[in-house]
């Protein structure tokens, strides 16, 4: 009789095999860059994102984890140079548009309006055919080539959409608690120099009020004598 874990090795076993095989047989239909990058001050870093073919849908999405106010200046241009996106001092944002154009897209970001602070930046741009879209209707109404035969890569291919989005909300999440965190530092770091130049105002203090007294004493003997 199996033991019960030589039972959970050879599913997952299964499930890998699985996972190989729907990979193997299944066009690759997305392409994406996931990176972190840190924008020096008064730097203008851009990245490049190759389309092959019209009407694909083009994902971006980023975010400021360090530095500063936390803010960039983002442009973002297709092939022609035309400006598909423009943002001034934005924190994050996740924005889908269709790219109509075959080429090299740009996504730029400036950090311009900072003296000296470096800005660490969390972004990531994906492409994907709109016909994937149009597959998917047609094996759910039982009328695609393959309606009955690749129920395995639709699910596979929703579950990678769904990792997706959680991939998106522990961003987001983490982006606030590096927010937040910043916050914390700097309120500790203005009670300390607001106690510090308060001790040193109450020192001040003390010793014109003993430097007062000392002269007051020292005035009044010299009269009397």
């Amino acid at each position: 009789m199996p033991s019960p874990l030589s039972a959970a090795a050879s599913l997952a076993l299964m499930a890998l095999v699985a996972l190989l095989s729907v990979s193997t047989f299944s066009p690759a239909v997305v392409d994406a860059t996931a990176l972190t990058y840190n924008v020096a001050a008064h730097e203008r870093a851009c990245f490049y994102a190759w389309n092959d073919i019209p009407k694909k849908k083009i994902a971006f999405y980023f975010a400021v984890q360090s530095g500063g106010s936390f803010d960039i200046d983002v442009d973002v241009r297709d092939p022609n140079q035309k400006q598909l996106l423009s943002l001034e001092k934005e924190r994050q944002g996740d924005y889908v548009f269709t790219g109509n154009e075959v080429g090299e897209y740009s996504f730029c970001f400036s950090n311009d309006m900072s003296t000296f602070a470096e800005k660490a930046v969390d972004f990531e741009i994906s492409i994907e055919h709109e016909k994937r879209a149009a597959q998917m209707e047609a094996t759910e109404k039982g009328t695609g080539p393959q309606a009955h035969t690749n129920a395995m890569d639709e699910s596979l291919f929703r579950l990678s959409g769904e990792l997706n989005q959680i991939d998106r909300m522990q961003k987001y999440f983490k982006t606030r608690e590096n927010r937040n965190f910043a916050t914390v530092i700097s309120t500790e770091s203005r009670i300390f120099w607001f106690s510090l130049s308060e001790s040193a105002l109450i020192v001040v203090m003390s010793a014109m009020q003993v430097f007062v007294v000392r002269t007051f004493f020292s005035s009044g003997k010299r009269s009397y004598v």
